[in-house]
C-alpha cells in the first residue's frame, strides 16, 4: 500500500551516499529473510514527536535532579511509588503528557506493513507508548509495558485509557481506594518473565535480520538478540544517527532516524519484490 503524502518523511531528509548503500545492502539481505526482528528505542518514536529520554537534549538529561530533589532513577522507581505515590506519578504524568496525542510514524507502518511479506517480523519495544500496536503491529513485545494499561496496586481492577487527563495525583482506585499504577516496569523493578520467555522461544527460532532502531542499546536483553544473530551468521542493522553500544556489533549501520530509513528500506524492498 502506497503511503499517504503526510505519512512519508519530508523530501528534503535525504540520505547520504553512504547510507543509500547501506540501504540497498538491508533491501537484499531482506530479498533473502523469512524472520525479521526489530529491537527499537525512543528514537523510533522521536519523529512522532516524542522526546529521547536520556538524550542531550531528552526529557530527563543524565545530570537532571528532580523537582522533588531525587534523581529520576529514585523518582521513578518502584519503591518511591509504594512510599510517596505522588512523586512517581508526577514524573509518570509528564511522561504521558510529552507523548500524549502522538500518532505513529512511517517507521512505525513500515514495520507493521512487512508482516504482509514475511513468515514473521517480531518487534521487541523499550517504548512504552504504545505506537507499534497502534500502527498494526500484532506481534510486539513490549518489554517496558504501556503507559495506557492502568492496575490497582492492592485489588484486581485495571483499565486501558487514552491518557492521563482528569486522573488525580495520584490516581486511586475505583472499587478498593488503593493507588493506581500503570503497568509499565520502573527502575529497580523486574523485567516480566513471560515477555522474556517469548524473546527467547523466538530467538531460538531464529531471525534471519535482526534490527536495532533508536535505541543507545545499554541494556543487555537490547543487545542480545543481535549477538545471537551475529553468532548464527545472520544479518544485523543498525538504525541511528548516532554511535552507540551496538555500532561495533552490526553488519550495516545507517546513521538515519527511523522512519527515514525505513521508509527508503521499504520503498527498496517494494520495488524489487516481484509479487507485490
Amino acid at each position: 500500500m502506497e503511503p499517504s503524502r503526510s505519512d512519508r518523511p519530508a523530501a528534503d531528509l535525504e540520505l547520504s551516499d553512504d547510507d543509500a548503500r547501506a540501504v540497498q545492502r538491508v533491501v537484499q539481505r531482506l530479498g533473502r529473510a523469512r524472520r525479521v526482528l526489530a529491537v527499537t528505542g525512543a528514537g523510533m518514536s522521536a519523529d512522532s514527536g516524542l522526546p529521547t529520554y536520556r538524550g542531550a537534549d531528552g526529557l530527563y538529561s543524565a545530570d537532571r535532579t528532580t523537582s522533588h530533589g531525587h534523581s529520576i532513577e529514585a523518582a521513578l522507581s518502584g519503591s518511591m511509588l509504594a512510599a510517596r505515590p505522588e512523586v512517581a506519578w508526577h514524573h509518570l504524568l509528564e511522561i504521558e503528557r510529552a507523548s500524549r496525542g502522538a500518532e505513529p510514524n512511517r517507521g512505525h507502518r513500515v514495520l507493521a506493513e512487512m508482516e504482509g511479506y514475511f513468515d514473521a517480523v517480531w518487534v521487541l519495544t523499550q517504548n512504552v507508548d504504545g505506537l507499534h500496536q497502534a500502527a498494526g503491529s500484532r506481534h510486539v513485545i513490549d518489554v517496558h509495558g504501556d503507559l495506557h494499561e492502568l492496575r490497582c496496586t492492592r485489588c484486581r481492577f485495571h483499565e486501558r485509557v487514552a491518557d492521563y487527563s482528569g486522573l488525580g495525583l495520584p490516581p486511586l482506585c475505583p472499587d478498593c481506594g488503593g493507588v493506581l499504577r500503570p503497568d509499565v516496569v520502573l527502575f529497580g523493578e523486574h523485567l516480566p518473565e513471560a515477555k522474556l520467555r517469548r524473546l527467547e522461544a523466538e530467538t531460538a527460532r531464529g531471525f534471519d535480520v535482526v534490527f536495532s532502531i533508536g535505541t543507545s542499546s545499554v541494556f543487555d536483553y537490547i543487545v542480545a538478540p543481535l549477538r545471537t544473530a551475529q553468532a548464527a551468521g545472520k544479518t544485523t542493522v543498525e538504525i541511528n544517527p548516532d554511535v552507540t553500544a551496538a555500532s561495533g556489533l552490526v553488519d550495516v549501520k545507517i546513521h538515519a532516524r527511523a522512519a527515514v530509513a525505513l521508509d527508503r528500506i521499504w520503498e527498496g524492498y517494494l520495488a524489487w519484490w516481484p509479487w507485490k
